[in-house]
């Protein structure tokens, strides 16, 4: 079966195409894999830090309070 000139680079196009897409999914799941690590890891340290500032504020209700204290110089 004789093929038409033109359509062996075309045929060979839409295979590197077909390639490329292939290659572009598995890069785009791998990318939405390390966002939903990365928002695991953002949403644990915000809690983390919601915790120590909670904490601080605990320890600075604490404090005495001096009336008399002069400003620092």
């Amino acid at each position: 079966m004789s093929e038409h000139p033109m359509l062996a680079p075309l045929i060979e196009r839409v295979e590197r195409l077909l390639l490329r897409y292939q290659e572009l999914k598995r890069t785009n799941a791998l990318l939405a894999e390390q966002v939903a690590q990365l928002t695991l890891e953002r949403d644990s340290l915000k809690s983390r830090l919601t915790t120590a500032r909670q904490r601080i504020d605990g320890l600075l209700d604490r404090l005495p309070v001096d009336a008399n204290a002069k400003d620092p110089e």
